[in-house]
């Protein structure tokens, strides 16, 4: 598995304000090891997503596009489908934004599961992404230089990278931080829908390094 250039690891001490409340390793990402870059093209990709179907990001041409990295085994994941995650696509859905949730899991991992099994976590927490793709072999993140779940990224209507980074600005498993973070994501889709440019451009992911295929 690879592995990020400065990661930083935290086991029940406070980091950033925000005190984790289980023996977490916590990741932190520099967008600075991102292959895709902010301000240039995004990646082009084609997955087949939970259901059988095949999905390319340049079939969302002309509308916004949020990519959410995600793994239902990683506590920080767990965090915010307490209702955060979900608000937010249910959210920008209504907005006409494509959401497309990536796992990158390896077939290998623990952590890993089939789309069936999958679909059925993202259902029972009443998510909404417009698809979930299957990326076992890790060939979407790596393009991406996705380290964390989660980890985001909005593409622009015209195919370019505007965000990558985490979801929002406290590094923590603690759901009661959802609520005084400053959420990159919504502020982002809600700069980008009003045709400004993003104030946060990027930022420090964080949470559980992706298991990618050795």
């Amino acid at each position: 598995m690879p592995k990020p250039s400065s990661p930083v690891s935290v086991n029940r001490r406070v980091f950033s304000g925000a005190l984790l409340t289980a023996p977490l390793a916590l990741t932190l990402a520099s967008p600075a090891f991102a292959a895709a870059a902010v301000g240039q093209a995004a990646p082009d990709f084609s997955a087949t997503d939970t259901t059988g179907q095949t999905r390319k990001l340049s079939d969302y041409k002309g509308k916004l596009v949020v990519l959410e990295w995600t793994n239902p085994g990683c506590p920080f994941v767990q965090k915010h489908y307490n209702g955060n995650m979900q608000s937010l696509q249910k959210e920008f859905a209504g907005k006409g934004v494509v959401w497309l949730a990536i796992n990158s899991t390896e077939t290998g991992s623990g952590d890993y599961l089939t789309p069936a099994k999958l679909a059925g976590w993202l259902g029972e927490k009443q998510a909404a992404p417009t698809a979930t793709l299957m990326d076992e072999s890790g060939r979407i993140g790596q393009l991406y230089g996705a380290k964390t779940t989660p980890h985001m990224y909005i593409v622009s209507p015209q195919g370019q990278l505007i965000y990558a980074g985490g979801i929002d600005s406290i590094a923590s498993a603690r759901v009661d931080d959802i609520k005084t973070a400053t959420n990159y994501v919504r502020q982002g889709l809600t700069e980008a829908l009003g045709g400004k440019p993003l104030s946060v451009a990027s930022s420090r992911a964080y949470g559980c390094s992706i298991k990618y295929k050795a």
